[in-house]
């Protein structure tokens, strides 16, 4: 399960990258990050390239059999022609789930 949720966000990471106009200079306009501990984590930054994100994982059932990590966040970036995109996903036991207005539902 930890394995679904970390692919999917690493795939995120790289659609972020891709998308990312090349050749400017990106600076990081805010970021935070917490680290609840045993029960989780959240953070967000946004960039001067109209990229945001943020993230919160919550530990399910901790210290059961079935304990898992349900993700939940927001990505958005300006492609090269200008269009923003926005996706929201949960990455949880039932898979990555990603939605947004530009996904095939």
């Amino acid at each position: 399960m930890k394995f679904v949720v970390v692919f999917g966000i690493m795939s995120m990471l790289l659609a972020c990258a891709w998308a990312a106009p090349q050749g400017k200079d990106v600076e990081v306009l805010e970021q935070s990050y917490e680290n609840t501990g045993s029960d989780g984590y959240k953070f967000s930054y946004s960039l001067t390239d109209g990229t945001s994100r943020t993230e919160q994982g919550t530990v399910v059932n901790p210290g059961a059999e079935n304990e898992s990590l349900s993700v939940k966040g927001t990505i958005t970036w300006v492609a090269p022609d200008g269009q923003t995109y926005t996706v929201n996903f949960v990455a949880d036991e039932n898979g990555f789930q990603p939605e947004g207005a530009h996904l095939p539902k």
